[in-house]
C-alpha cells in the first residue's frame, strides 16, 4: 500500500523570540522556542503533540498554522510553500487550516450573538450567502451537538463545554482540512472533557478531517491520536503510532513521560522514572543532546553532539544517540 502525501510538511522549522530588548542596539536575547523541527502530518490522521510545559508545543502549532512569523525552515500546506506567504495570501489558505484554542471564553466575542460570529466567518470567506448561511448556521449547531436556538444566545449564557463546541462549530465553518486543537480540553471539566473528546473523533470520521491534537494530558492523547510527537526544549524527542509509542517508547524522555500516567489496578505497576533536575532554559539550551541533562544514560558524546531525528524502524524516528530496547 503507497504511503500518502503529506499534508502538511515543516522542514527545519524554527522559530525565535528576542526577549528583554531595549533601545540599545545589540541589547536582547534569542529564545529558542521551536528549534529545527521536521514534521509530516497526513491526511485524516490526528498527531498528538505532548511534552511538558514550556516544551514548544503551542508555538509550534501557531507557527504550522502561520499565526506566528517562522524564523527559519520550510513549511509546505496542501502542496502550498506558505513559510514566507503574505497576509493576501494566506487568506485563501485559512479557510483551509483552522485553530481551536484552549479557553474558548477569550477566543468568543462576550457583545455578540453566536448567530453573529458564525455569519461573520462565512461572509468574510464568501461561502455562503443570503438563504445559504442560516442553512449552514443550523448545520453547524447539529454537528458539534447543539440545539439551533442556540444561535440566539450569548458566550455567557453556556457552559465551558458548550462554549468549546461553538469554537469548534466555528473553525468547521470554513470547512477546512486541518485542525490545530491546542490544549482543547484542559480548561474542561473533566465530565465534559470526554465528551469533548469524542466528538473530535466523530467529527474527524464524518469530514474526514486531519488534526494536530496539542494536549499534556498522555491519556487524552492516547484515546484521540493515532500518532504521536514528544517534544522536549523545543524539539522533537520521537514519533512513531499511538499504540506502539505508548507499549515501548525509545527514548529515554518518552519513557520518563509515559511513566508519570497513573495506572488502573487491574494493569498492574509501571515503574515510575523520576528526572534530576530542571528543564533547561531556551534561552541558552545545553550543547548536544537537550536531554543530556537530564538523562540518566547519557555519554559524552550526548553531551557534545546533537542527535539527528532519524528513523530506527517502521513508523518511528527517535532524535538519541542510544535509543532503549
Amino acid at each position: 500500500m503507497p504511503v500518502p502525501k503529506p499534508l502538511l510538511t515543516a522542514r527545519n522549522l524554527t522559530k525565535n523570540f528576542v526577549v528583554g530588548k531595549t533601545i540599545r542596539p545589540g541589547s536582547g536575547r534569542v529564545l529558542h522556542a521551536v528549534d529545527a523541527i521536521d514534521l509530516d502530518v497526513y491526511p485524516t490522521e490526528t498527531l498528538g503533540l505532548v511534552g511538558e510545559s514550556g516544551s514548544g508545543k503551542s508555538t509550534l502549532g501557531r507557527c504550522l498554522t502561520r499565526l506566528y512569523d517562522i524564523t527559519a525552515g520550510d513549511l509546505t500546506f496542501d502542496g502550498q510553500d506558505i513559510a514566507k506567504a503574505d497576509a493576501a495570501a494566506l487568506k485563501p489558505v485559512r479557510r483551509k487550516m483552522q485553530m481551536i484554542f484552549q479557553d474558548p471564553s477569550a477566543s468568543l466575542n462576550p457583545r455578540r450573538r453566536i448567530r453573529d460570529m458564525l455569519s461573520e466567518v462565512l461572509h468574510v470567506h464568501r461561502i455562503r450567502e443570503g438563504a445559504a448561511v442560516e442553512e449552514r448556521l443550523q448545520e453547524l449547531m447539529e454537528l458539534v451537538g447543539l440545539r439551533r436556538e442556540y444561535l440566539d444566545r450569548y458566550p455567557h449564557e453556556f457552559s465551558g463545554g458548550q462554549r468549546q463546541r461553538i469554537g469548534i462549530a466555528r473553525a468547521l465553518a470554513v470547512e477546512p482540512k486541518l485542525i490545530v486543537a491546542d490544549e482543547p480540553v484542559s480548561a474542561l471539566d473533566v465530565s465534559v472533557q470526554a465528551q469533548v473528546v469524542n466528538l473530535f473523533d466523530e467529527l474527524r470520521e464524518r469530514l474526514n478531517l486531519t488534526y494536530v491534537f496539542i494536549a499534556h494530558d498522555l491519556a487524552v492523547v492516547r484515546h484521540v491520536s493515532t500518532r504521536v510527537a514528544v517534544m522536549y526544549l523545543g524539539s522533537i524527542a520521537e514519533t512513531g503510532e499511538t499504540d506502539a509509542l505508548y507499549a515501548k517508547p525509545h527514548h529515554p524522555y518518552t519513557r520518563a513521560l509515559l511513566s508519570a500516567i497513573p495506572q488502573p489496578h487491574n494493569r498492574g505497576k509501571r515503574e515510575r522514572i523520576l528526572l534530576a533536575g530542571e528543564i533547561p532554559s531556551p534561552l541558552s539550551p545545553p550543547p548536544g543532546c537537550k536531554f543530556s541533562t537530564r538523562c540518566p544514560y547519557a555519554k559524552d558524546i550526548c553531551r557534545e553532539q546533537r542527535p539527528q531525528l532519524a528513523a530506527i524502524e517502521t513508523g518511528r524516528k527517535v532524535a538519541c544517540h542510544f535509543p532503549l530496547d
